[in-house]
């Protein structure tokens, strides 16, 4: 009895992921970018308004440990500033989406949604993050890269 259910469990869960992925800009022979001042030195603008915005081109940060994605989404948002230089304030609001990946345990990974504001405005952006495939970290359209120090 046990084993039928670890069996019906692993159905269920392979069940809910299709066998192709949709993410459409994984690289992974992309190099994550140097961290300085606990953020990254993000050096280029995303030229695709889609970028970060549309579950099918997230912000690829991966390939990292569940328990550095905190740190590592951290970086990237200490790495930017708002449109005018505004002050950048973040949570993750949700995940979503699971897609097939070699790079976790499970054989699937998910992305997080996370909601971002910038000082001085109500509005609320979302973006989503994938933090088990690799991919070009960019400047989504409506932000700014930080100049740091």
């Amino acid at each position: 009895m046990k084993h039928l259910f670890s069996i019906a469990i692993v159905i269920l869960l392979t069940s809910c992921v299709s066998t192709k992925s949709t993410l459409k800009n994984v690289d992974p022979t992309a190099i994550r970018p140097l961290v300085k001042d606990k953020a990254y030195v993000i050096t280029e603008y995303a030229t695709d308004g889609k970028y970060g915005y549309d579950p099918d081109y997230p912000i690829n940060i991966g390939n990292i440990r569940e328990n550095q994605e905190d740190i590592n989404i951290a970086y990237y948002f200490n790495g930017l500033e708002g449109p005018k230089g505004e002050k950048i304030s973040f949570k993750k609001v949700d995940t979503c989406c699971p897609f097939p990946s070699k790079n976790t345990t499970m054989g699937a990974g998910t992305l997080g949604i996370y909601e971002v504001t910038f000082e001085g405005n109500d509005k609320k952006t979302m973006l989503y993050f994938n933090i088990y495939e690799k991919g070009k970290i960019l400047c989504p359209k409506g932000f700014t890269i930080k100049k740091l120090l």
